[in-house]
């Protein structure tokens, strides 16, 4: 069993620091135990979903230093809102052409 986090976001215009920021905590995010993978899409809302072992996982990633500030710089400069979603994931299939 596995769970995604959506978040989904609406950038403001003060889009300073932003870039290298994100990349930074995807990287960080890669290192957290329970990790397995992400995925995002922009088009004027961003949307990214991240894939854990555990609730658990989600929890701990959450509270990693490093992610609580980005958290903050997000709240303060680069988001005019956002959402979170936790959802377990039930099924997964995929297509790939050949």
């Amino acid at each position: 069993m596995s769970y995604a986090v959506i978040f989904t976001s609406k950038q403001s215009s003060n889009t300073k620091g932003y870039a290298s920021m994100a990349n930074k905590i995807e990287e960080l995010a890669k290192l957290q135990p329970g990790f397995l993978g992400i995925e995002s899409a922009k088009d004027g809302i961003g949307i990214t979903v991240s894939y854990w072992e555990s609730l658990n996982h989600i929890k701990e990633w959450k509270l990693q230093s490093e992610h609580l500030l980005a958290q903050q710089a997000g709240k303060s400069l680069w988001y005019d809102w956002y959402k979170v979603r936790i959802c377990k994931i039930e099924r997964e299939y995929s297509f790939t052409k050949p």
